[in-house]
């Protein structure tokens, strides 16, 4: 067992299995959710349960967190019982949420008055590589301080790219899940106009892997809208606030964003009408096979 103390705090799709995989690699584990039921798990597999961020801050050496969405990242940063009044000086605060690259900046900055260190770290790889410790990180930060903590991201992923400053693993996650979310969004469309036209979905997913149309991404999404079956890997709601920040990151920079707002509209329409929680592929709902 290693002596470096972890902390995560957020146990959702993601959270859950990279807190199980510090576990299995030997680091003592402090663990804390809003919903402290989906703690209890891991509690039995010998984590600590925290009683609030701030003391799951104090107990690690590296905390790591992931949380849906930047007004939640704030609430559990801020506050007398937040991370940052618990934070140890020369301890590290990964971020593998997925936020702005401003409020990455900020954090850093904030940390660094407490003589902390800082990593925004965003992943892809869903809940599947969560589980099999296969995540591709996306790193801003100083590389001294990722080589510090290296074996923490070696117990959760495959592959680590040092970006450059903080923020740009944000900056870089936002680009790539817009890639995401237009790339699904356009397969959607191509097989809403086959089923339109009378012809099986399968036809399409036949000549479209033959042709330079494949992407892995596809392999993955496309039997989910062949059978119209969502059970969330990467949810939709996440997949629409994410293309919500990168279209407002692309205003900041002076870019128009066609595709994007195009997607964007799209995956409103969906969000607002799903009774579930379905994954993001659910975008082919839009047309209701009308």
């Amino acid at each position: 067992m290693t002596t470096t103390a972890a902390g995560l705090i957020g146990l959702g799709l993601m959270g859950k299995p990279m807190a199980q995989n510090l576990l299995k690699a030997g680091f003592p584990l402090t663990v804390w959710n809003r919903t402290a039921a989906a703690a209890d798990e891991l509690v039995e597999a010998g984590a600590r349960r925290a009683a609030s961020p701030r003391e799951a801050a104090a107990a690690a050496d590296v905390l790591v967190i992931i949380i849906s969405d930047p007004p939640a990242v704030e609430s559990v940063l801020h506050g007398p019982e937040g991370v940052l009044a618990g934070l140890r000086r020369g301890s590290v605060l990964i971020d593998s949420s997925t936020v702005t690259p401003d409020l990455a900046r900020r954090t850093a900055a904030e940390c660094a008055e407490r003589g902390v260190d800082y990593l925004d770290a965003p992943v892809t790889g869903g809940d599947w590589g969560a589980k099999a410790a296969e995540l591709v990180f996306m790193i801003g930060g100083p590389e001294e301080v990722f080589e510090r903590v290296k074996p923490i991201f070696t117990a959760l992923g495959k592959k680590f790219f040092l970006l450059g400053p903080h923020g740009s693993g944000q900056t870089i996650k936002l680009a790539m899940n817009l890639l995401l979310a237009v790339e699904v969004d356009a397969f959607a469309e191509s097989l809403a106009i086959v089923r339109r036209a009378g012809l099986a979905g399968e036809k399409l997913v036949e000549v479209m892997q033959s042709s330079m149309g494949r992407a892995k991404l596809l392999d993955i999404k496309a039997p989910l809208m062949l059978k119209e079956e969502y059970t969330a890997s990467f949810p939709l709601r996440l997949m629409h606030k994410d293309l919500r920040l990168a279209l407002e990151l692309a205003r900041q920079e002076g870019l128009s964003l066609p595709a994007a707002e195009g997607a964007y509209a799209a995956y409103s329409a969906v969000k607002e009408r799903s009774k579930d929680d379905p994954d993001y592929a659910a975008v082919a709902r839009y047309w209701d096979r009308k």
